[in-house]
């Protein structure tokens, strides 16, 4: 039962991260058109912060998972 909740409130804060990542704005940002040309920029600051924790998060959340389906079973 403690997993489950660890793992909504996992989601909840990868969801909040996910949506602080803003590459570009509009629709056409949204469809992946933003910047058909495109250049490459270095994440600074608090984006490092940001991008660094969202993939945190995400993978503890993964192995959470992988370990609740492993002790399901055993």
């Amino acid at each position: 039962m403690a997993i489950a909740i660890i793992q909504i409130i996992l989601a909840v804060a990868i969801i909040t991260l996910i949506l602080l990542q803003e590459r570009s704005s509009g629709m056409s940002g949204l469809l992946g058109a933003g910047d058909a040309g495109g250049y490459y920029q270095a994440r600074r600051g608090m984006e490092k912060i940001v991008f660094y924790a969202t993939i945190v998060l995400s993978v503890a959340f993964v192995a959470l998972a992988i370990y609740q389906l492993y002790a399901q079973t055993h």
